[in-house]
């Protein structure tokens, strides 16, 4: 059986409250009844008592004594009777030498000179009756005593009319409670549909979703816990997506550069094997065969070396190197190249500039990033710099080649991005991966990169990597 939850909040609301209630209801009118009687008994004994006082030793001879309280407790509905040793009564004197009907246990209290009290009596007189009994003696022997009963008619009555006020109260405090707790469950219920609603949204596939969370109770932070939850969920989705699009668009250009030199070695093939390349063109055609299969090696070998860098694959073996020797190496390995387009490369550095890093990296980032210096400069200079910081060792790469246009620079660390298919080749590398490859061996050595650009005035890369961890730093440079 299926039930509301806000009726769920409800009935335990109010089953808590009733029984509470009338828990409460039965001790309070058990304790106004035990209150009234007491009342009644202590008001029956005190009157007893003064009789027994006024009387001391005209104890079964002083009428008019006797007459006088009569008088008087006639007004508060009291009755006075006397009886002696044996139980016969002796006043009021219409009733004398009749047996007063004691049971044994209180003819036993009245024999130890104890006082007996009832608070209600059915049985031995007319009505019922609050009675107590006070007896008389005198050193041992036991003279009699006085009986002062008060008719409990009156005292039920007032009972009756307080447990009537205590029912309309708790009727009242029901209908409220009612109310409260219709107001609140409502509230409640409200909140839990809402959270509801932004799971079935979830459930969905809808990100952004959030609920009204509080610190106020439970629900509250269960709502602020399930924000975070979708706020986390939407943020893993972005990247999936994001991880998802830049998997089609690896394929669509892994399969773009890579129809190229495809086609190319698949036509000189067919040329061959038709004879329909002359026999002066063929060992042209077999090199141009030979440069396209290692230009798609190369793709190959970036694309796997790329992987490794990001899946942190990577290892670095670390070691202090004179930045020096890094340089003219590099000049050395491109001076055909630079020669090749009219260019200069020189070496700027400061004596015994240091730099630590794993060689075989540095290397190769310093070649990717001067490979695209000379590529774009003609008839010009690219100067390779080197010095030590405060907490790194600073290297900057720059040219004075064609420059990069504004709305490229942040793209160029993208793989495969290409800033103008209208130039004679990618500028950032031979596949676009060049400058991916040397951002993420940078930040593999903790270090950070930068490029600025100016159109037509050229680009300047800069490199800050740490120095040996516990070697002493140089003072900052004002």
């Amino acid at each position: 059986m299926k039930v509301k939850y806000m009726y769920q909040q409800m009935l335990s609301h109010l089953g808590i409250i009733t029984v509470a209630f009338l828990i409460l209801s039965l001790l309070v009118s058990q304790y106004v009844e035990s209150l009234v009687y007491k009342n009644k008994e202590e008001e029956l004994i005190s009157y007893g008592e003064q009789i027994l006082k006024d009387l001391n030793n005209n104890f079964l001879t002083d009428t008019f004594t006797l007459n006088d309280y009569q008088d008087v407790l006639k007004k508060r509905n009291i009755y006075l009777t006397m009886f002696d040793s044996n139980g016969q009564i002796v006043y009021p004197i219409d009733n004398r030498n009749l047996q007063i009907q004691f049971t044994e246990k209180e003819w036993e209290q009245i024999s130890q000179g104890k006082r007996v009290v009832v608070n209600v009596d059915f049985n031995r007189f007319e009505q019922a009756v609050s009675l107590v009994i006070l007896p008389y003696k005198k050193g041992d022997y036991l003279l009699g005593g006085i009986l002062l009963t008060a008719p409990v008619s009156g005292t039920r009555e007032m009972i009756q009319e307080f447990n009537s006020y205590l029912i309309i109260t708790v009727c009242i405090a029901l209908g409220i409670s009612f109310i409260i707790s219709w107001f609140l469950s409502k509230i409640h219920v409200r909140r839990i549909k809402q959270l509801q609603k932004a799971t079935s949204a979830v459930a969905r596939g809808d990100y952004n979703v959030t609920v009204r969370d509080s610190d106020f109770d439970e629900i509250g932070e269960l709502a602020s816990d399930f924000n975070k939850m979708v706020g986390k969920l939407k943020k893993s989705m972005d990247e999936i997506e994001s991880l998802e699009n830049r998997r089609r668009q690896f394929m669509a250009d892994v399969s773009h550069e890579m129809r190229t030199p495809l086609t190319t070695i698949s036509g000189i093939i067919e040329g061959l094997r038709n004879n329909m390349i002359p026999e002066s063109e063929k060992e042209k055609g077999l090199a141009l065969v030979s440069q396209e299969t290692k230009r798609l090696i190369r793709l190959v070998n970036e694309n796997l070396d790329y992987e490794k860098i990001r899946s942190n694959q990577v290892k670095l073996n670390k070691e202090e190197i004179e930045l020096i020797d890094v340089f003219e190496i590099i000049k050395d390995q491109l001076a055909i190249q630079a020669e090749e387009q009219n260019d200069e490369i020189v070496v700027d550095v400061e004596n015994d500039t240091m730099v630590y890093a794993d060689y075989d990296r540095l290397v190769q980032i310093l070649l990717n990033i001067t490979k695209n210096s000379i590529q774009f400069t003609e008839n010009g200079l690219i100067t390779l710099r080197g010095r030590e910081a405060a907490d790194s060792t600073v290297i900057e790469i720059e040219d004075t080649g064609i420059g990069i246009d504004p709305k490229d620079v942040e793209n160029i660390w993208h793989r495969f991005y290409k800033a103008d298919i209208s130039r004679k080749s990618n500028p950032f590398g031979e596949f676009g991966l060049g400058l991916s490859i040397v951002k993420q061996l940078v930040l593999l050595h903790d270090g950070k990169i930068d490029v600025k650009s100016e159109k037509g005035k050229g680009t300047k890369f800069t490199i800050w990597l740490p120095v040996k961890p516990n070697k002493p730093l140089l003072k900052a440079e004002e």
